[in-house]
């Protein structure tokens, strides 16, 4: 693998040693730092020097008898003086001529990645996303600044792919390639949020399953994913349950608590209470604060009270959620919502779309 230290501060390209099968060069752009620069004013006279420069340039590098070195530099110098005069489109030409000349220049991974980043300048995505697709798939990896140019290419596609397969293909490479400079924690949980877009739900489980394993998960703070940890566990907790308490519809679980109540069966009430986590709490409060888990049973508030429930559900119920309102259960919290919901779990079609009762909701509604 080629190695391309790229640091600042000097005028001139400086080789700093030769060998056969590696170069280390010293150049003097930084890659991302150049492309998010403004074009500097530049003005008339140092226009025309820079364009005397380039064709000298330009004709020093047609001579076959150069070092892979020599060309390295030239090349590269060529490249430098289209970007600091803001010659964008001339830079991509000369890039992809050179690259399609010279198919067997172990730089061209570099030479394609600044090409990239010139569309990128020029805020068309959709075509650096073809080029950088490039690099990966058709071009040994380099080292540029110390960081591998693979590396740089995937960091930019997960952001600008819009291909739920492709992006998934990129987070497995930076997981599998890059384990040290990335966040497996989080990319687990971004892997499972594409799968879910393609309706795979066999790996949407396996890779909240490996989220869960991580160190970090419950800790973790994810962009765009606030809650990841609690539906990863949520959804995983459900997956390796019976889900045995669960109704064909809602007609049919509302009967079956209403019948528990107005028979005083407590005990056969808890038996229709999810057991994937049952919350009980306020209005104000998250069903994911450790206070709001449910640990009591139905009969410890029920014996010696005479329980009411309204005939109807709730009228804010609606195809997906309904409350049933019951008073009667404490003399402190004597109003206690029912709240029943319908089942999200597409990768069990007979599971997906029953009823289940998810919890308890104190006091009147706000």
């Amino acid at each position: 693998m080629a190695v391309l230290p790229i640091t600042l501060g000097h005028d001139k390209i400086l080789p700093m040693s030769f060998c056969p099968k590696k170069y280390i060069l010293t150049v003097c752009i930084c890659i991302p730092l150049l492309f998010s620069c403004k074009n500097q004013s530049v003005d008339s006279s140092s226009v025309k020097n820079t364009s005397n420069t380039q064709e000298i340039l330009i004709s020093l590098l047609q001579d076959e008898t150069l070092s892979n070195e020599s060309r390295f530099a030239l090349a590269n110098q060529i490249a430098l003086n289209y970007l600091q005069t803001g010659k964008e489109i001339d830079l991509i030409l000369f890039l992809t001529g050179y690259v399609k000349d010279h198919p067997n220049d172990e730089f061209n991974a570099y030479w394609l990645l600044m090409t990239a980043y010139a569309y990128q300048k020029d805020n068309a995505d959709d075509i650096a996303e073809l080029y950088f697709e490039r690099i990966i798939r058709n071009y040994k990896d380099l080292i540029v600044d110390g960081e591998s140019i693979h590396f740089r290419c995937l960091q930019n596609l997960v952001q600008i792919s819009t291909s739920h397969t492709n992006r998934i293909e990129y987070f497995n490479q930076l997981i599998t390639r890059f384990p040290e400079k990335v966040s497996k924690t989080e990319l687990y949980v971004r892997l499972a949020k594409e799968y879910e877009e393609l309706g795979d739900w066999n790996q949407v489980i396996k890779s909240y399953t490996l989220f869960l394993a991580q160190n970090d998960a419950g800790s973790i703070q994810i962009a765009g994913i606030p809650d990841a940890y609690e539906r990863a566990r949520n959804l995983i907790d459900f997956n390796n349950s019976p889900k045995d308490w669960t109704f064909n519809s809602l007609e049919e679980l509302e009967y079956a608590v209403k019948n528990a109540i107005s028979h005083y069966q407590y005990t056969k009430l808890d038996t229709y209470k999810s057991k994937v986590n049952f919350f009980a709490m306020s209005w104000r409060q998250d069903a994911e604060d450790k206070n709001a888990q449910e640990t009591f049973s139905m009969k410890d508030y029920g014996w010696g009270n005479r329980i009411h429930y309204n005939a109807e559900l709730d009228e804010s119920s609606n195809e997906n959620e309904a409350y049933l309102r019951t008073w009667g259960w404490s003399r402190y919290l004597t109003v206690w919502y029912f709240y029943f919901r319908k089942v999200n779990f597409p990768i069990d079609p007979e599971i997906h779309g029953r009823w289940e009762w998810a919890g308890i909701y104190f006091g009147d509604k706000l």
